[in-house]
């Protein structure tokens, strides 16, 4: 596994895990899937797991969101590792 930080958000991103590509987004009190798309963007992974506790904020799953698109780059160089 590996981990990164930027912008209080710490991303992770396990060995030999699953398609499509993604990370870990862990912010507060939220853990979001998100998904990183070969076109440069990113969305919120198509699961029902995606956001856990499944009622947290949205406003925090967002900022994960947001923090992942501003470092797409860093990201998949850590999937890369």
């Amino acid at each position: 596994m590996g981990s990164i930080r930027f912008e209080g958000v710490r991303f992770a991103a396990y060995s030999n895990d699953h398609d499509p590509m993604h990370v870990h987004g862990f912010y507060a009190e939220v853990e979001a899937i998100v998904e990183l798309r070969r076109d440069g963007t990113v969305l919120l992974a198509h699961r029902k797991d995606a956001v856990r506790p499944r009622n947290g904020s949205g406003a925090d799953v967002r900022h994960v969101l947001a923090v992942a698109s501003n470092h797409f780059d860093e990201l998949i160089a850590l999937l890369e590792k």
